[in-house]
C-alpha cells in the first residue's frame, strides 16, 4: 500500500476498512470493531514477544509499544509498528522473517 491510498482514505489505518469475511472487516457494531482490533494486538504481541517488546490497545484509537525495562512509544496504527519497534529495541526487525512468523503462528495456535 502506497502512503497515498492512507492520504486519501481518511484517518483509519487502511487495515481496518477491509470488509471481507476471514479478513479482518470494520463492523457496524462498535463491539465487533473492538474485538478485530483486540486480535490484531494479540496477533502482533506473538511477533513482538521474540524481541521483548508488548503493545497494547489505548482507547482504541492508538497503541502503546512497550520494552521490558518500561521505554514506551505510542504509534497511531499498526503501520508504525515496525520502525517503532526497531527504535526501542536498537536492532533491526523483519517481520517477514521465517524463524519469526513461524514461532508467532505456533504461539497464536496455543
Amino acid at each position: 500500500m502506497c502512503s497515498l491510498c492512507g492520504v486519501l482514505g481518511g484517518n483509519e489505518h487502511w487495515a481496518d476498512a477491509v470488509a471481507r469475511p476471514g479478513v479482518y472487516t470494520r463492523n457496524v457494531e462498535r463491539i465487533d470493531r473492538r474485538r478485530e482490533r483486540a486480535n490484531r494486538v494479540r496477533i502482533a504481541n506473538a511477533m513482538l514477544a521474540r524481541f521483548g517488546l508488548t503493545i497494547s490497545d489505548w482507547q482504541g484509537a492508538s497503541f502503546v509499544l512497550s520494552t521490558r525495562t518500561g521505554k514506551t512509544e505510542i504509534i497511531e496504527d499498526l503501520g508504525h509498528l515496525w520502525p517503532a519497534a526497531e527504535r526501542l529495541c536498537g536492532r533491526p526487525c523483519d517481520p517477514l522473517d521465517v524463524a519469526l512468523v513461524t514461532a508467532a503462528e505456533a504461539a497464536i495456535d496455543d
